[in-house]
């Protein structure tokens, strides 16, 4: 049975959300979540996204503008510190909401909860604002091929969508395993991971469907994405892995993380 684009995007993009929700499964496997453990999850994720906010990302952004006509440094510039400082943002509206919520009197229970829920929070809103690009950048793909463009192949789009797919793996994991550390449940957990990918399906498909008015933009969209992701690896991620007795093995877990990440891009790419 032959698919039309639209069709075959949603399937592929549907592919890479199942692959997050796997990731994820990761937290029912762990009765606790101890320190080593998180540390070392907290390291392999940081190196992803490091790995991830340029080659799948900043770099494509980059050939894109190229490709469009743009300039190569001003607009992936103005996305990156666009990204970040929406981070910066929703940090501090979290701040100011979280400590409207807590009583003043307990301060030490206020600060503890206040970070837990920053991190936590932040960690999703980051891998999410990176699964858009990715769904658009297979929506892209597909579109491409419903447009007619020559360059544009099947084979090309799903190519693409296994790659994506593949990293997509520890993304679900680096959001069920850090939040069950941080003491929600199993299910809320993972629950939390399928959610950050449940973008990608709806990204793919509506960029299918507006190809001609999201490629223009999709430059600005992937450095957008990759600012928020590196804001959140140097302000959560790597003082969280360094932290306790066994600090050297997240470092050691960032080196794999950044090192697998690297070569599924530039393999898959």
């Amino acid at each position: 049975m032959n698919l039309t684009p639209i069709m075959q995007g949603l399937v592929a993009t549907i592919f890479t959300w199942a692959i997050t929700a796997l990731g994820a499964c990761l937290v029912f496997f762990f009765k606790t979540v101890d320190r080593k453990i998180l540390n070392c999850m907290l390291g392999f994720g940081a190196g992803v996204m490091v790995a991830a906010s340029f080659w799948s990302l900043l770099n494509p952004a980059i050939e894109l503008c190229s490709e469009l006509g743009y300039s190569q440094i001003i607009l992936p510039s103005i996305g990156f510190f666009a990204g970040g400082i929406f981070i910066i943002l929703a940090d501090k509206m979290m701040d100011k909401y979280s400590y409207g919520v807590i009583t003043e009197s307990d301060e030490i229970a206020r600060d503890s909860i206040v970070k837990k829920y920053k991190k936590s929070i932040l960690l999703v809103v980051a891998v999410t604002l990176h699964n858009i690009p990715e769904g658009l950048a297979v929506g892209v793909a597909f579109g491409g091929v419903a447009a007619g463009i020559p360059s544009a192949t099947i084979g090309a789009a799903m190519s693409l969508a296994l790659g994506i797919g593949l990293q997509n793996f520890p993304e679900g994991a680096i959001i069920s395993m850090p939040l069950r550390g941080e003491g929600m449940s199993r299910p809320k957990s993972f629950l939390m991971g399928v959610l950050s990918g449940a973008v990608e399906p709806v990204a793919g498909v509506l960029t299918i469907l507006a190809a001609g008015i999201i490629v223009p933009v999709l430059p600005y969209l992937l450095s957008f994405a990759a600012g928020a992701m590196l804001y959140v690896v140097v302000e959560e991620l790597i003082p969280e892995m360094s932290e306790g007795s066994h600090s050297n093995i997240g470092t050691v877990l960032f080196a794999v993380g950044f090192s697998v990440m690297m070569i599924l891009d530039v393999a898959l790419g």
